[in-house]
């Protein structure tokens, strides 16, 4: 693992491989089409890619070669309405694979806020209507995408059946059931954009993105619109980061594969701008479990960069040493030793809305 990038961008899905000591584009796809997630499924090696067409819907690309040839699969969708005036999705935000028990398992969460479940590899979908259904999901409204969107999908790798999602704006949710039933998990979290009387209020919370820790399963981290929070008993509970610079907001955020007190997040100025601070970019980097945070800089632009990194825009490979990072400038960052220093791999790329190793 971490020897192949696929790199989604509003331009089309390119393939990123590493060759010697440094990394080229390898294959591309859907050029001009804007894709929204892709991912490989480690159990069978299957990639998939979602496409956000506008006017035209999405559609679920899944390719069994490598991604030498592609082929469209049903993309999940809500059932029409007598009327014809039901939801519709409008990007497929989030693509995780079930549990390792879990054979053609695939979990899809969309704008506006939907969950789906496929048990055959993308051949079919099926809505949580638990979910769907739940009363607080009359309190969810958009962020910045307008609807709500499922933006976290972590599959608890001891138990399948064990799954958190996190929701922009809705907060963060469990099931132990594989979906049957649903509890609203965000105890602790707040929100500065509501008034004081709802400040606290679970079903409102803006989780930008969220991770787990895959080695240590009950340490998950999540990047909100006002602050970073982490849990440390399975996200029952959130406690918030407080020593984190130059900023505590952004969007992205990947945590150790096996050291849950290590993560990295892209710190920037929120609302109306939505650019680094001092038009700087860096990460800044915990290894104590968020008591102190390093800033770093080095092969970062540090004059005049612009680079907003959206919350699917960075990654970590099954070493946690290489991380890549893309933004929506078209640069894309690779790190060989957990960001102490960063080297450029493509600056005229099309804007990059989710980067993944495979």
């Amino acid at each position: 693992m971490g020897e192949r990038i696929l790199l989604g961008t509003r331009k089309g899905l390119f393939d990123i491989r590493r060759e010697g000591n440094g990394w080229q584009i390898g294959q591309t796809a859907f050029l001009g089409d804007p894709i929204s997630m892709v991912l490989q499924d480690p159990r069978d090696g299957a990639l998939y890619a979602g496409q956000a067409l506008g006017h035209f819907g999405v559609k679920l690309q899944r390719s069994t070669d490598d991604g030498k040839s592609w082929t469209e699969i049903p993309a999940p969708a809500f059932k029409k309405q007598d009327d014809d005036e039901g939801p519709s999705v409008s990007s497929l935000f989030s693509l995780e694979t079930g549990g390792n028990d879990q054979s053609g398992v695939l979990w899809c969460g969309t704008i506006p806020g939907g969950l789906f479940l496929s048990k055959d590899h993308g051949e079919s979908w099926s809505l949580i209507e638990s979910l769907w259904n739940a009363p607080e999901r009359q309190e969810w409204f958009g962020g910045g995408t307008g609807e709500p969107a499922i933006d976290s999908i972590c599959v608890d790798p001891r138990d399948s059946r064990h799954v958190t999602v996190a929701v922009s704006c809705g907060g963060v949710w469990q099931t132990q059931d594989r979906g049957g039933t649903w509890q609203l998990t965000a105890e602790g979290m707040y929100a500065e954009y509501m008034p004081p009387q709802r400040r606290n209020d679970q079903r409102i919370q803006d989780v930008h993105r969220m991770v787990q820790c895959p080695a240590r399963p009950d340490a998950l981290w999540v990047q909100h619109h006002n602050g970073v929070f982490r849990s440390t008993d399975g996200a029952r509970s959130w406690q918030e980061v407080t020593a984190i610079r130059p900023s505590k907001f952004g969007f992205a955020v990947a945590v150790h594969p096996k050291d849950p007190d290590t993560a990295w997040f892209v710190p920037g100025i929120k609302d109306e701008r939505r650019i680094p601070v001092d038009a700087k970019l860096v990460v800044a980097r915990t290894r104590d479990g968020a008591r102190t945070f390093d800033v770093l800089s080095t092969g970062l632009p540090q004059n005049h960069a612009y680079d907003l990194v959206y919350r699917h825009g960075l990654d970590v490979d099954d070493t946690g040493e290489r991380l890549a990072m893309g933004s929506t400038t078209g640069h894309l960052w690779v790190t060989e030793n957990g960001g102490d220093s960063w080297t450029l791999v493509g600056g005229n790329l099309p804007p990059v809305n989710c980067v993944r190793f495979c």
